[in-house]
């Protein structure tokens, strides 16, 4: 199996077989969060307007993402996997919109198998990915807005490789350096209120979701959906 490591916007556009969008703080770890409140599907796009629209047309039930980091106003939910972890989305059809992990969706859209990750599902994606053989995997990590590599990101694309190659990591050893991170330093930032600190700690529990989240074209949809592994 060949294993590429991409990086932000451009290496989502670069990207080849399977693929494999990464966005820790806080997209991906947040969509995990609400499959494991429960929640039947999760419709990406790459616009807050879009996922309003689908919510005004009965597409979908709620909306949840961020511009800035910032919840939308009209959304339901903001970015925060403590916010979905107490919502009620149970076999509720969700639409996602953020400022890097489903743009990057969209732009590796033409590509057949497309997976979104973070640390707390890494091993479940792993091992779907193993399940099937490809002989290419993509792994893109979409840092800051999809334009600035962040230290979270990067660290999960490096695990995400070691899993896939049969090589040991250290979960542990992951945490303790994303918590001394810059990236992480937002979370105690009293001028930004909307990173709670609670979502950082929920984004480092790696491996705590035992979810994979397969990205699939419905229509003109790109739509995840949640492979609970045993």
């Amino acid at each position: 199996m060949k294993i590429r490591l991409l990086s932000l916007m451009e290496g989502a556009h670069q990207a080849t077989g399977t693929v494999v969008i990464i966005d820790v703080y806080r997209a991906f770890t947040t969509a995990a969060v609400a499959f494991q409140a429960g929640a039947a599907r999760i419709i990406l796009v790459d616009t807050s307007q879009k996922a309003l629209d689908l919510r005004r047309k009965g597409q979908c039930d709620l909306c949840f993402g961020e511009v800035g980091g910032i919840k939308v106003p009209g959304f339901d939910f903001g970015n925060s996997p403590y916010e979905l972890s107490r919502a009620g989305v149970h076999d509720r059809i969700l639409a996602q919109s953020t400022s890097a992990g489903t743009k990057g969706v969209s732009a590796a859209r033409a590509n057949d198998v497309v997976f979104v990750s973070a640390l707390v599902n890494a091993t479940a994606t792993a091992r779907s990915i193993l399940a099937a053989e490809p002989a290419e995997v993509s792994l893109v990590a979409m840092g800051s807005d999809g334009i600035e590599r962040s230290e979270e990101d990067e660290l999960c694309a490096l695990y995400l490789r070691n899993l896939l190659s049969g090589c040991p990591s250290d979960p542990a050893a992951i945490r303790a350096m994303l918590l001394s991170s810059c990236d992480s330093d937002k979370f105690k930032d009293l001028q930004q209120p909307h990173f709670d600190p609670r979502d950082r700690d929920i984004a480092l529990e790696v491996d705590s979701i035992p979810i994979a989240m397969h990205v699939q074209k419905e229509n003109d949809r790109l739509v995840a959906i949640p492979k609970v592994l045993d």
